[in-house]
Parts: structure tokens; C-alpha cells; sequence
């Protein structure tokens, strides 16, 4: 399991409290805004202010409403975003505030003009602005690329698959988007909420007047960097004008453009934050873009694939302002108090990992870092807002059903059983202990974590999840049994209530020849390979394999994932060509583990998409990195045959029904395909209890859904028991 990534658990000044302009904040931690989706045509729902009270009463020290529309639907990018633009949508933000200070925490109204992605405009046939035309090219195709059909119609029914009509902005219409940002801000300012942040980043409306690429006007609006920030100025001078200096006003600006030639550049940036304060701004919240928003793209900006992927662009602003500088892309808690320390920001949004946690704050000031649920950087969140739907969690069941009760203390406390240490089998012991349950877990191997701990060599933030899990069911006192197989006579001596199996998946093998050559390994077989775990006699290794196999075991690898990794970075007990069947989540994920070690390697997928199991924008980032690192991905391929030294398929034709058969030399051929639930244990222990002992099924043993199947079924068993 990794421990490279743990939480110190030392936070002064991320937890000491600070000034932004006229507001006092208890921390340093902010939830930017995050889109949930949630509103009703524009109107603020109790679905939406339940979510930012659980993380106002987490203890964040600055909450920030999603982005909303400053003259919704006009310039909005979906019915279900917050509306600014009537008197109507005061009474629900009155509420939403309340609800938040009721916690002590302060909150501001992102607000926005979307301008070229004003997809509301776009489905009800109005043109939308933009600061010049023709418009650059942003690769409109691009999204096109590692993309389901599937994902793509859900997409497309955000404007009813219709593109936008682009309209150059007059000077008039800027005059009337100048006045909505100000009529809203007077709105936020009468609701009672603390302060408004203007969004001129990402892509909208005020960030395309600031990029030089997209503004080539040649009026008081373009040319020279005061022009092409007279847009941003004016609106933070209009809403000073109207809401006076007890009302907060933050900026939003992307520190750089990564995809267009003559886009913003941490330089301008700089300046634009300059100009933004010497108009009134009392805080500067510097983030990122990418014009080319489907693949890679998306994780270049606005969403972060790596840790602190944009702290320079903070640093770089927060040394030429003399406001506070809120600093974002993936910061987690020891980073954010490095970069505080260090002078780089004086704040740290840390957006995903508050909706995988509300409690972090807390946690981190009770001195409890063990007990921050991690996010783990999946992007099942985001991939939900490309079709305006409410964003979910893969570690955190609770996000997109705050419209459901929180778990209660069991009417009826007894004996709960749980067969399996994995993700969904420590999820349900968590939630049924901590409703009063007694839980007792059973966990085969000598450790916690199941399939995810092993793929935290792949996926090193999956250690952090099972770390995660094994102190909270620590925490609520579940009796831990490990090196412990579970048959129906064991569970039913044990005399349980319930009983949860979380046993995972079944694995089998091809019906091909050769699927049962020695170095034709299983997903299951690999683990065993690399960790020790389990017997590895019926598909034993090469000679040469099982000699560096015994090294690796004297070097004391087989309980330490972490020096797996490492170690495996200069050998590992597999060939040098090697061939993965199956271009699913673990298929890819592994080819691109490998590939970064060294070996040539090929995936074969029998299907038409790769890496189906990601969410898609995770799935664009992972597919670009294997191909970079030179991974070979066939998909309509059907394995035929394997042999020593060769893997034989049948490659299906696009334009004919020709099917062509290939051959791929492989010294090692891991199977990555054939998951299929296995509920086998569940039947043959209900046939042994007692009548009315309950016997339910969570994770791949009941359906196969990885991380965030086995969590949500968990939650929701321990949250019924």
C-alpha cells in the first residue's frame, strides 16, 4: 500500500484563519465551485443547499455556489445551474446562506456569462458571443476520440445536437452584460450571502475577451492587455459600485491556455490579476484552460490529472499582487501548508477532495488525517456535468443522493457478519458499525484491501483508499479477522444477524488453445506473482520468473506494494513483450504500468471502445499517456490461439467483412478480460443460517462495477442492516 501520499497530519496554517477583503474565514480551505446540478430550472433547491451544508458543517472556511447565470437562461449552460438574473432566485440563495453560516463557514456566488459554451442558447436558438470572428479552431473533433457513442448522444442532448451560431459582441451588449453582472451581485448582496466571485476563466465569456487568440478586436475592448481587460474591470467596478465595500469580490483567471498559439501566458495572467485588483478585486483565484476540452486536453484544464498541477501559476500571481491569491489543481492538505508556508498562495481550494470528503477540515484539525476519505482522482464526478447530471463519487455514496437520509442508528443493533476485506466489504462493516451494529470481518488473505490494494501498484491512490478504509474500520471497533476463509459452516458459527459477502469477482480463462500455458497469466495470477498472495502451483511461472520471483521475496517484496512499484522499475517476473487480452479499465491501466517499465506492450480488445469502465474523461487522460509510452491498442480483435511465443487474432474489418487474422509475439500474455460475478458463496451460506438471517451481496460478487459499484452497494447494504 502506498505511504508516500499520507497525510502528516500538521496543518497550522491551513487551518489558521484568515482576511479576504471584508470577510474573516476560520481556515484556508476553499470549495470552489463544482457544478451538482441540481437546481430546478435556475431556482436553488433543499437537494443543493443539503450539499453545501454537510460541507460547511465539514468545516471548510470558504464555500463557493457553483457557477450561475448572470442572465440565465440567457449565457447559461444548463437549466439545472444556478440562475442570478430575477428577484425570484432570492429566497432560495437566502436559504442556501443561512443554511451555510449556520456552520460557520462564509459563501460567495460564482457567476458567469458562458459565452461560446452558452449551450442553453445554443438548444433554444440564440447566438452566442464571442469577442471576434471568425473563432480560432479548437478541435472541435477531438472529443470524438476514446468516446463512447453512448457518450457522445448524452452529450448532444445538451443543445439538441445542434453547434453554436457565433455573434461578435457589441459594444452594447457588453454594456448589457456588464449591468447583469451587477444586478446579480446586488441579488447575492440582498439574499445575505458574503461576497461574489466573477468568473472570467475556462473558457467563457470575460476569459475569451482576456485571451489574446480568441480577442482581435481593434476597438476599446482589444488590441493592448488594458483593453482586452476592460470586459473583467468593468464588471468588478460595476458590482463594487452596486454592493459597496462590505460585499467580497474574487477573480477567476486562468493562469494559462495550454492549447491555442497566443492564448493566455502565465505573464499575462499576472497582469490581468493586477489590473482585476487595482478595479477592486479582493482575492484572485488563479486556475487553468485547455480551448481543446475533450481528451487529454480536459486534464490539461480546467480538471488536474497531476498533484499541484498549477501551483507555479498561483506563485507567479500571488508575487505581483497584494491581495490574497487562492491557489487550485489537485492540492492536497501537506501541499496546500507547503505552498502556504512558501509564500506560493495564501488559500487552497481543494475541490474533489471535498466532495470525496465534507469532514476533511475537520478531520485534519481533530488530527485525524487517517480518517479523510481520499479522492482518488477517477473523475467519476466530472464526467456526469458533460451532460448536466448530477455528479456521483466512487468513494463518497453519499454525493448526488443528498436527497436521501444519512444513516441512522440501527433500530434493532445485532451481529453482522462480513465475508470479504475489499472496498465494498469494508464500506458495509464501516456503515453498519457506525450505526450500532456489532460487525465482525473475514478476510481471506493475511491483509485488507482485495483486488484494490493490488491495484494500487497501477493506481497508487487506491492504496490511499484502502488505508483510508482500514482506520475507519478501525475507528468504529470492527473485529478484524484476516488469514481467515470463510465457508458456510465458519459464518454460521459465528451465529450472525447478517451477513454481507464481498468476495469479488471469478476470473476464468479463454477457451482458446493455449489459455493454459505457464506464462499466460490471469489478473489473479499476477497479483499472486507480484504480492505472494495465494498459490500460484497450477500456473507456475517460467524458471527464470520464479528465480526472480524468490529474489523479490527475499528482498521482502511480497507485503509491500510500495516497494513493488519501485523495485519493478528495474525488473519484474514477466517477459519483455508482452500481450494484455482485454482492453477494459484493468487491461489499460496495467498496459500503461508496463509500458512505463520497459516492456513492449499490445492490448487486445475484443470490443469496439477501450477502457469502457473509466469515466471518459479519466479514460481520454490514460489512453493518451499508454499511447505516448508506446502501448499498441487493437480493438475488434478476436484471440484465437496463444502459443509460446505468439498471441493469434482475428482482426474484424471496418469498411468490409473481411477479417484479417495477425499474429503478436509475447513472452507473457495477461488476461484482463472475463470478469463475471461469483454470488456462489452468498447461496451456499444462506442454505446453512437460520431462518430470517439476511444474506445480501455488495461489490463485483454480486455485479461487477469496480471501485464505485463496491462502494455504493456497501453503503447502501450497511445503511439498511
Amino acid at each position: 500500500m502506498s505511504s508516500d501520499s499520507k497525510i502528516s497530519g500538521f496543518h497550522p496554517l491551513l487551518l489558521s484563519p484568515i482576511r479576504v477583503g471584508p470577510l474573516d474565514l476560520r481556515n484556508r480551505i476553499v470549495l470552489p465551485a463544482m457544478d451538482q446540478n441540481a437546481c430546478d430550472d435556475g431556482l436553488i433547491t433543499d437537494t443543493l443547499i443539503t450539499h453545501y451544508a454537510e460541507r460547511a458543517r465539514g468545516g471548510a472556511g470558504l464555500l463557493i455556489l457553483e457557477t450561475s447565470a448572470v442572465a440565465f437562461p440567457h449565457g447559461a449552460t444548463a437549466r439545472h445551474q444556478p440562475a442570478l438574473s430575477h428577484d425570484g432566485v432570492i429566497r432560495g440563495l437566502q436559504r442556501l446562506g443561512e443554511a451555510v453560516h449556520a456552520h460557520g463557514a462564509k459563501i460567495v456566488v460564482q457567476a458567469n456569462h458562458h459565452g461560446r459554451i452558452s449551450s442553453v442558447d445554443t438548444a433554444e436558438d440564440r447566438t452566442v458571443l464571442v469577442p471576434s470572428l471568425p473563432v480560432p479552431d479548437t478541435d472541435p473533433m477531438a472529443i470524438l476520440r476514446d468516446t463512447t457513442m453512448e457518450e457522445l448522444t448524452s452529450m448532444a442532448t445538451l443543445t439538441g445536437g445542434k453547434m453554436p451560431s457565433y455573434n461578435e459582441a457589441t459594444v452594447a451588449e457588453l454594456a448589457w452584460v456588464v449591468d447583469r453582472f451587477a444586478d446579480a451581485g446586488a441579488r447575492v448582496r440582498d439574499a445575505g450571502l458574503d461576497g461574489i466571485e466573477i468568473h472570467a476563466g475556462h473558457g467563457y465569456l470575460i476569459d475569451t475577451f482576456l485571451s489574446p487568440a480568441w480577442n482581435r478586436r481593434t476597438d476599446q475592448y482589444g488590441g493592448t492587455v488594458e483593453n482586452r481587460a476592460r470586459l473583467l474591470v468593468d464588471v468588478v467596478q460595476a458590482i463594487r459600485a452596486r454592493c459597496g465595500t462590505k460585499f467580497a469580490i474574487l477573480v477567476r483567471l486562468n493562469g494559462r491556455d495550454t492549447a491555442l498559439d497566443g492564448g493566455i501566458t502565465p505573464d499575462l495572467a499576472t497582469q490581468y490579476a493586477t489590473l482585476a485588483v487595482a478595479g477592486g478585486a479582493d482575492a484572485i483565484h488563479v486556475t487553468a484552460y485547455s480551448s481543446i476540452t475533450g481528451g487529454p486536453g480536459f486534464t490539461e484544464g480546467p480538471l488536474p490529472w497531476l498533484d499541484c498541477q498549477y501551483e507555479d501559476l498561483a506563485r507567479s500571481v500571488k508575487a505581483a499582487v497584494s491581495v490574497p491569491v487562492i491557489a487550485v489543481g489537485r492540492i492536497r492538505p501537506d501541499d496546500g501548508e507547503r505552498i502556504i508556508r512558501d509564500g506560493g498562495a495564501d488559500l487552497i481550494a481543494m475541490g474533489r477532495q471535498l466532495l470525496a470528503d465534507p469532514d476533511l477540515p475537520n478531520r485534519l484539525a481533530e488530527g485525524r488525517p487517517d480518517l479523510v476519505r481520499p479522492c482518488i482522482n477517477c473523475f467519476v464526478c466530472v464526467a456526469q456535468n458533460f451532460w448536466s447530471a448530477a455528479p456521483i463519487c466512487t468513494v463518497n455514496a453519499r454525493l448526488g443522493h443528498q436527497n436521501e437520509p444519512e444513516p441512522s442508528p440501527a433500530a434493532n443493533p445485532g451481529h453482522v457478519v462480513v465475508v470479504g476485506g475489499g472496498p465494498g466489504g469494508m464500506e458495509a462493516a464501516r456503515v453498519s458499525a457506525s450505526r450500532g451494529h456489532r460487525v465482525t470481518l473475514l478476510e481471506r488473505a493475511d491483509h485488507l484491501g482485495g483486488t484494490a490494494r493490488f491495484s494500487s501498484l497501477t493506481t497508487p491512490l487506491n492504496g490511499d483508499l484502502v488505508r483510508y478504509l482500514k482506520a475507519a474500520i478501525e475507528e468504529v471497533e470492527v473485529e478484524i479477522r484476516t488469514s481467515t476463509v470463510a465457508t458456510p459452516a465458519t459464518v454460521a458459527a459465528l451465529f450472525p444477524d447478517a451477513v454481507v459477502v464481498a468476495t469479488g469477482a471469478v476470473r476464468g480463462r479463454p477457451n482458446v488453445p493455449g489459455a493454459d500455458l505457464p506464462h499466460v497469466l490471469s489478473g489473479d495470477d499476477l497479483r499472486k506473482l507480484l504480492t505472494g498472495d495465494g498459490d500460484l502451483s497450477a500456473h507456475r511461472p517460467s524458471p527464470v520468473t520464479r528465480a526472480a520471483l524468490a529474489v523479490g521475496r527475499l528482498l521482502g517484496i511480497t507485503t509491500d506494494l510500495n516497494r513493488v512499484r519501485n523495485l519493478s522499475r528495474r525488473w519484474m517476473p514477466i517477459g519483455r513483450r508482452i500481450v494484455v487480452v482485454g482492453g477494459g479499465l484493468v487491461g489499460c491501466e496495467l498496459a500503461e504500468f508496463l509500458a512505463e517499465r520497459g516492456r513492449i506492450v499490445t492490448v487486445l480488445e475484443e470490443g469496439t471502445d477501450l477502457a469502457v469502465e473509466m469515466a471518459h474523461p479519466r479514460r481520454w487522460r490514460a489512453l493518451h499517456q499508454a499511447r505516448e509510452k508506446g502501448v499498441d491498442f487493437r480493438t475488434s480483435t478476436r484471440l484465437v490461439a496463444i502459443t509460446p511465443t505468439e498471441v493469434a487474432v482475428e482482426i474484424s474489418s471496418s469498411d468490409s467483412a473481411e477479417k484479417i487474422e495477425l499474429q503478436f509475439g509475447a513472452d507473457t500474455v495477461l488476461l484482463a478480460s472475463g470478469v463475471e460475478p461469483d454470488s456462489s458463496l452468498a447461496e451456499a451460506i444462506k442454505d446453512v443460517l437460520a431462518e430470517g438471517v439476511e444474506v445480501h451481496v455488495v461489490g463485483d460478487a454480486g455485479e461487477v462495477g469496480y471501485i464505485e459499484g463496491a462502494i455504493r452497494t456497501g453503503h447502501a447494504i450497511g445503511s439498511r442492516l
